[in-house]
């Protein structure tokens, strides 16, 4: 099987509009060396995590080399080490490419569900913060990317407190503030552990379910330390 047909064989809507576009000029422009053989694996998600991984590592016009070893790390964990390769040659033919984020956004936000959208978001922030620091150009590309696929402002900030912590961050990821009651936070935590539950995301398979849990466990460490400082 050619990489060609490895690529867009786990695809459904991905496969057309401005993601199909992207990807099928990048592996367009590779080498015939470089279209290896193997498994179709992946599918909607990581195409569009693809396209939207570039877009973040050019807000603030710098190309890191931690970001580069995130998204690698990225793919070996969720996709296996066997085509990691060619997606991170495919990585670097799109990062030269202009990206229409409103298109892609809007293919995003059309066809996929809602955990998984959260879940890309969060994905985001991890590339993000990949070098220990969360920019302000990429916090705000990641910002018009939740808008546009619409996920939420409180969903938005809730993730976002995850990565960027302040004084209030715990009550940011539970969605609420600091004044409200102690009924108030039981039920924000009620709410947002079901929204965030790994569950939620099982459909995507469970290479995912990692990042899933590490944000579910978020929202519990975020609650506990509520509970702690009001002696709930």
């Amino acid at each position: 099987m050619s990489m060609n047909k490895w690529l867009w064989g786990g695809l459904g809507w991905a496969l057309g509009g401005p993601i199909g576009a992207i990807m099928g000029y990048a592996i367009a422009s590779m080498g015939e060396s470089q279209r290896q053989h193997g498994q179709t694996r992946g599918g909607d998600l990581g195409a569009a995590m693809l396209v939207l991984f570039a877009a973040v590592m050019k807000a603030d016009n710098q190309l890191r080399k931690t970001e580069l070893e995130f998204v690698k790390r990225f793919f070996i964990e969720n996709f296996g080490v066997q085509y990691t390769k060619e997606r991170m040659n495919l990585l670097k033919k799109i990062l030269k490419q202009d990206i229409d984020v409103k298109q892609i956004c809007y293919q995003i936000k059309t066809h996929m569900d809602a955990p998984s959208k959260l879940q890309l978001i969060h994905i985001l922030f991890g590339l993000s913060k990949a070098d220990n620091e969360v920019h302000i150009d990429e916090i705000n590309m990641i910002e018009q990317i939740a808008t546009l696929i619409g996920v939420g402002a409180s969903d938005f900030e809730s993730i976002k407190a995850m990565f960027v912590p302040n004084t209030e961050a715990a009550y940011k990821i539970l969605g609420v503030t600091n004044t409200v009651t102690d009924k108030d936070v039981k039920l924000a935590y009620r709410k947002m552990a079901s929204k965030y539950h790994p569950d939620k995301v099982a459909h995507l398979g469970d290479d995912f379910s990692k990042v899933a849990e590490e944000k579910f466990k978020s929202i519990n460490d975020a609650y506990q330390k509520i509970k702690k400082e009001r002696g709930m």
